[in-house]
């Protein structure tokens, strides 16, 4: 099975000081040969948030950085996913501005038999790494 972790999961496993680091990094390790992925919009997002976030400290270059050193780690190594998936991609489920990004990495994960990997309970047919 190959995940696309969303940005708050991607955001967790390449932040040591996250607070869900350890889960996210501990299912990484126990998952046996686990095939991890990212998309742009995870990308971005993961240096949006580190660079946005005082409580990270991060300046783009630095996020931008940490996220080429997370892709390359031989325990975490992503494959990128491209994504050509526009609004019309959208699941039905989909109802509120916050779960536009949650319902377009669901479908884009789908469309590559991956599965969207999440720490976010509330997205349908996603895959919520154990606590």
């Amino acid at each position: 099975m190959i995940y696309l972790f969303d940005v708050n999961a991607l955001v967790a496993l390449g932040f040591i000081n996250h607070e869900f680091h350890a889960r996210v990094a501990y299912w990484v390790q126990s998952t046996i040969s686990p095939q991890l992925a990212s998309c742009s919009i995870t990308e971005l997002g993961f240096v949006r948030v580190l660079a946005l976030a005082p409580a990270y400290g991060f300046s783009v270059a630095q996020a931008r950085t940490l996220l080429l050193r997370l892709k390359e780690a031989r325990t975490s190594r992503l494959a990128f996913i491209p994504d050509g998936h526009d609004a019309s991609h959208l699941p039905g489920w989909v109802k509120s501005p916050k779960q536009i990004t949650d319902g377009h990495l669901s479908k884009l994960a789908s469309a590559n038999d991956a599965m969207l990997a999440t720490l976010d309970e509330s997205i349908p047919g996603s895959f919520l790494i154990p606590k």
